[in-house]
């Protein structure tokens, strides 16, 4: 048999997918060795359990709270908590009255503060600040010592809103000690209140004036890495702020009279805190950052010290802090997986049962060839775990029962891409070409079949992951994900690995176990592919072998249809020599 081509087709692809495998483990290896990530992915509140928060909902000024707020609340929790990374989570009412949080595994202080915070997000200039301990009763100020105040303050940064019992709070606060929460703030009155301790700085305490700026005059926040003078990215993180028309406005004043301060001490040298600016979320402080500039056309940009998480962190809290309503938590618990598990472990026997049907499907079909739907198989599920793992690790992606549903889907969807390749493989066979031109040639007819059909699921999972919600999501993402390792496998796995099978003697020569013998090549297959079956009018074309010269070359060049014709024809004219001897 010819064999015409390069002498290894298809290694080099079969190499660059080995480089994709290795570099895509060595990724999560790496995560897991820094103790960042894990081998395992990780499993959204149906499958692992987690913890059930039920929220006690506070409006502004007392009143009850109506319906309409509590949807808001619930919707605006829900980006809070898609915003932190936190995925599959639950969040819905309860008697009209409660908020139910639910999460999976156990939720860090970060999430947990970020889902409780108020809305009573603002801006306040700081007018003192100081260490985080308390001062000892008998090192306190005296009372004649005490700051007074000697006229009516002239705006919010002037020091007479520190009266002498404002600064004797000031004194006995601890903030190494979290102080109990008190009563919401009066904004147009002065403020004792700390910021917590960070991993690059300790806890430390002010006195902050009457609110300038409020969080409502927040329209969006994000984080990027911090351009230096000359325009290169840096490896400092900063948060951007945009304020909407009032904001900027009350930020263009603030900032003004700030910057004198700022550059009355001296600029960078100096430590005047009246030149900082208090970020205030729920009376404690999440930020101060000083005025370096007038900000006129409000965007300010916060630096200084951030990593990617605190930067997003920060940018989190800016964004979704303008809630009307302010949260207890009421009650906390941990909640069983048990029915989570129990249905996963019959999905997984469902997919198991699934991968075996396929299996035997395949050999049986396919003899030898269907090792290659095996090994295809195996290849697409190594790249879907690796990228649902890493993506647990980077983006938080948490599978659920539903996504399980979704990989399960795809198996045979998977399956299915095979054998429409094989398919066109022996069409090209039963015309007669070699086995390395029906590879290419089936290749040729076949990734355009593969590419609509992938085409169709992937947009079919885009649309119902941005239309559905809840767990419906998870199984249109996974659905979504398996869709395009089918694609890298089909074409980095198995077409390149039958280019190499197809010069092996065993394949090559069509061995009767191998899928591609010519006695079982005019067979119609009970399933054909795209959801195609045989039926009863799909008779079996025999192909001939024996022929030579002009003839064979004549039948190899046949198509199907036209050999079922040539076949009826014959059928046909033996019916009428029949007739003939019978009349006479």
């Amino acid at each position: 048999m010819a064999r015409t081509g390069r002498k290894k087709p298809g290694l080099r692809v079969l190499v660059w997918l080995g480089v994709l495998l290795a570099a895509l483990t060595a990724v999560l290896a790496g995560g897991t060795v820094a103790g960042q990530a894990s081998w395992a992915p990780k499993l959204a509140l149906d499958l692992e359990g987690g913890t059930q928060m039920i929220l006690a909902p506070k409006v502004e000024g007392g009143s009850d709270i109506n319906e309409q707020q509590l949807n808001q609340a619930v919707a605006i929790i829900r980006q809070r908590v898609d915003g932190s990374g936190v995925s599959e989570a639950e969040i819905s009412t309860q008697s009209g009255r409660n908020v139910v949080v639910s999460l999976p595994g156990t939720p860090s202080a970060e999430t947990r503060n970020l889902i409780q915070a108020s809305a009573d997000m603002n801006f306040r200039p700081v007018l003192l600040n100081g260490d985080a301990a308390a001062v000892p009763p008998e090192s306190q100020t005296p009372e004649d010592q005490l700051p007074k105040p000697t006229a009516e303050p002239a705006n919010s940064s002037d020091t007479n809103w520190i009266t002498p019992e404002i600064y004797k709070q000031f004194e006995a606060l601890d903030c190494n000690n979290t102080p109990e929460k008190s009563q919401r703030s009066d904004p147009t009155k002065p403020l004792v209140t700390c910021e917590p301790a960070t991993d690059k700085s300790p806890a430390i305490k002010y006195i902050l004036g009457p609110v300038e700026v409020k969080g409502t005059n927040i329209v969006t926040s994000s984080f990027q890495l911090q351009q230096g003078a000359q325009g290169a990215v840096t490896n400092d993180w900063a948060v951007n702020i945009q304020f909407d028309a009032e904001g900027t406005a009350k930020f263009k004043d603030v900032t003004q009279r700030l910057n004198q301060f700022y550059v009355a001490a001296g600029g960078e040298s100096g430590t005047d805190p009246k030149s900082q600016f208090a970020i205030v979320l729920d009376d404690q402080v999440i930020s101060a950052p000083r005025s370096l500039a007038v900000i006129t056309d409000g965007r300010p940009q916060i630096t200084g010290g951030f990593t990617e998480q605190t930067a997003k962190a920060l940018s989190d809290q800016l964004k979704f802090g303008a809630l009307p309503i302010s949260f207890d938590i009421q009650s906390e618990q941990q909640i069983s997986a048990t029915l989570g598990g129990e249905q996963l472990r019959m999905g997984l026997l469902a997919g198991l049962i699934g991968l075996l049907l396929v299996v035997v499907y395949s050999l049986f079909q396919y003899r030898a060839l269907g090792f290659v739907t095996i090994a295809s198989l195996v290849v697409a599920g190594a790249l879907t775990y690796l990228a649902i793992a890493i993506l647990g690790w980077t983006e938080n992606y948490r599978l659920s029962l539903a996504g399980v549903a979704g990989i399960i889907v795809a198996i045979g969807q998977t399956a299915d891409s095979f054998i429409v390749y094989f398919e066109r493989i022996r069409d090209e066979l039963r015309e007669g070409r070699g086995l390395v031109s029906a590879v290419e040639n089936g290749w040729k007819r076949a990734k355009r079949t593969v590419l609509a059909s992938k085409a169709v699921n992937l947009l079919a999972a885009l649309v119902l992951y941005f239309v559905a919600v809840g767990n419906v999501r998870g199984f249109a993402f996974t659905l979504g994900l398996t869709a395009i390792a089918d694609l890298i496998v089909v074409f980095m796995f198995t077409h390149p690995t039958l280019q190499l099978l197809a010069r092996t003697r065993f394949f090559g020569e069509g061995h009767k176990f191998s899928g591609l013998d010519p006695e079982r090549l005019g067979a119609v297959p009970l399933y054909r592919g795209a959801g195609r079956v045989r039926t009863p009018e799909d008779k079996p074309v025999v192909v001939r072998t024996k022929n030579t010269g002009a003839a064979a070359e004549a039948e190899r060049r046949m198509t199907i249809a036209e050999r079922r014709l040539a076949e009826k024809q014959e059928q046909l004219a033996g019916s009428a020599k029949t007739s003939a001897k019978e009349d006479k």
